[in-house]
């Protein structure tokens, strides 16, 4: 049966979400049931695609991620594939009709981290909705389920909250992202001489995102709010410890949530989704 393959595709896009992301893993745990697969697809998708121009140094990596990006069009085309991550995610494509105009906007930003090292302010813009702001809204597809109107309406506060989870992940990462990589994703920004001034324009700009998100949040089909309100308080936690600590120290260390702390968010979420309270 063909259905036993896309179960065995299905767990391994759920294994690696696992793998990569314990606070992921946690909060979809938080979506109804019949919801969760889908996102597990999702996020392993996005995942493979960001390994390939993330850590596979010693590859051809444009090669890699122009082969991945074929495979992925013609999964969708064909309603199959031999790759079990992509043939997950084909089939949530398939099924809440994701509009691929948004996996065409996550390659581009894929694709620029091949070889942009910096970006100004309309290439910013165009990073992170490519990476991060449309990875929210094929989930919004998920959560709506053939909703449009209710897709329009929360669509903008999916892609703040995909914004603020990127941006947050810039600062976590600036250590490996400008050390390693040569990357500075954030425009006008010198990280040889970054300072105070400097790091509280881009906290007011995730800040702003975070509050825009909210509002969003809080509007999720009951199915969907308290996974992603969980998600947010993760990342909300976490920048809540980066606006703690000096510029200096965002360059010498990765900014880290303990597990236990992770643990007292997930309590807190767990309590609310409980008695149905945001």
């Amino acid at each position: 049966m063909i259905q036993l393959f896309h179960n065995v595709s299905h767990e391994c896009s759920k294994i690696t979400t696992a793998r990569y992301s314990t606070s992921f893993s946690s909060a979809i745990k938080l979506l109804q049931k019949d919801i969760r697969g889908p996102i597990y697809d999702i996020y392993g998708f996005v995942r493979f695609a960001d390994e390939i121009v993330d850590t596979f140094h010693e590859h051809d990596k444009a090669r890699l991620l122009d082969d991945f990006k074929k495979q992925t069009y013609e999964a969708i085309q064909d309603q199959i594939s031999l790759n079990p991550i992509l043939n997950s995610f084909q089939i949530t494509v398939n099924k809440y009709n994701i509009d691929l105009h948004l996996v065409d906007a996550f390659f581009k930003s894929m694709e620029f981290d091949l070889n942009k090292s910096s970006y100004d302010q309309e290439g910013y813009a165009s990073y992170i909705y490519g990476s991060a702001e449309v990875v929210g809204l094929m989930c919004l597809f998920v959560f709506c389920n053939g909703n449009q109107t209710q897709y329009e309406q929360l669509k903008p506060s999916a892609q703040a909250l995909g914004a603020a989870f990127q941006k947050v992940n810039f600062l976590r990462d600036v250590k490996a992202d400008y050390q390693q990589l040569n990357r500075v994703y954030f425009p006008g920004v010198d990280f040889s001489a970054f300072s105070f001034e400097m790091k509280k324009d881009i906290e007011n700009d995730i800040q702003r995102d975070f509050d825009n998100a909210y509002e969003g949040i809080i509007q999720l089909p009951l199915n969907a709010r308290f996974g992603v309100y969980l998600a947010y308080k993760y990342y909300l936690s976490l920048f809540k410890k980066i606006k703690s600590v000096q510029p200096q120290k965002i360059l010498e260390h990765r900014i880290r949530i303990p597990n236990y702390h992770k643990a007292w968010v997930a309590a807190k979420v767990v309590i609310r989704t409980q008695l149905n309270l945001l």
